[in-house]
């Protein structure tokens, strides 16, 4: 099996397949020649040139030895070996840097997303859609570790991203090639693309897929990341709303934390002049100069924040815009 050279994403060969698989796997062994089964057979009943990326994330069982196995079999397969386990978000990431497609359509290695919804989403996103999310609307997981909370996640994550899906977590997506170009990955943030790619003007829709219960193997997921999807969601919730301009909400809360300092103050002075209480005795005096200092400091971290922006984008020549297309005349204006 050949070995592929890992400095130049998406330029392994000239030829360009339409779609992309990118499926991220960690410690799937028992699942992987089923799904490569089940693959082949949706993918042969379609008119449709293809390509199979595999991203080990660090498995500690014999998933990449199988992967391996594979992708000496079949030539539309790539295996890409991440050094250890960085997390779900990064394998998606090093898949989709390293895909050709047109489109590009990520899911699980679980057995628990059918390949038969992948003709599904394409149709789908053929209608005219940037990204195409799957919703499993019947899922086949624990009521309560998984069913519950991730009901309640995605009511949130809707709420405050005001993007409006019933399934954030399903990995099972369909995205257009172009879309990806303008998001970029970090934490756990994998679960948020439907919300970065809305932060750039694209089209988004979902559409109820098969979920199945798992086969073999164990769920690598808990209650205990939870605390994580939360400390995203800020992250993408600051990132949507202020990320142009920090200093809307820093100057806004400072100015705010200001204005609290001058009310106590103020209350403090009144309380002195008519009934002649002591300033040293009241609480006020200390609550106001906290108040005026930590708004000061929020000013000035509004103030830091809108020079680092300004150095990330004008440093890398970045648009702070993002164009869908261009129209033109045909017509020669000379």
């Amino acid at each position: 099996m050949k070995t592929l050279p890992l400095r130049e994403p998406r330029r392994l060969d000239s030829a360009e397949p339409a779609l992309s698989l990118v499926i991220p796997v960690f410690n799937e062994y028992d699942n992987l020649l089923s799904l490569q089964e089940e693959i082949l057979a949706v993918m042969g009943e379609m008119a449709l040139d293809y390509e199979i990326i595999y991203v080990d994330d660090g498995s500690t069982d014999q998933s990449l030895a199988r992967l391996k196995e594979i992708a000496a079999h079949h030539a539309r397969v790539t295996v890409i070996q991440l050094r250890r386990n960085f997390g779900q978000t990064a394998a998606i990431s090093a898949g989709i840097d390293f895909a050709r497609g047109e489109v590009v359509v990520c899911m699980d290695a679980d057995l628990q997303n059918d390949p038969a919804d992948i003709p599904r989403l394409l149709a789908k996103l053929s209608e005219g859609y940037d990204l195409v999310s799957g919703w499993r609307k019947k899922r086949q997981d624990h009521w309560l570790r998984r069913n519950l909370t991730s009901t309640i996640a995605n009511r949130i994550i809707s709420l405050i991203t005001r993007v409006k899906l019933h399934d954030y977590g399903c990995t099972l997506k369909a995205y257009r090639r172009d879309l990806l170009n303008h998001i970029r990955l970090y934490s756990q943030m994998h679960r948020f693309i439907p919300a970065l790619a809305e932060q750039v003007g694209a089209s988004l829709t979902e559409i109820p897929v098969n979920h199945r219960p798992r086969r073999h193997g164990k769920s690598k997921y808990g209650l205990g990341r939870t605390f994580n999807v939360i400390l995203d969601l800020l992250a993408v919730k600051f990132l949507s709303s202020f990320a142009l301009r920090p200093l809307n909400i820093f100057g806004g809360s400072g100015l705010a934390l200001i204005v609290l300092s001058l009310v106590s103050g103020s209350v403090m002075v009144f309380q002195k002049i008519a009934y002649n209480q002591s300033i040293i005795q009241t609480p006020l005096l200390l609550l106001s100069a906290l108040l005026f200092i930590l708004g000061f400091q929020s000013i000035l971290m509004g103030l830091t924040a809108e020079l680092v922006i300004r150095t990330y984008y004008e440093s890398q020549n970045k648009p702070i815009y993002v164009i869908r297309q261009v129209f033109r005349s045909e017509k020669n204006d000379s």
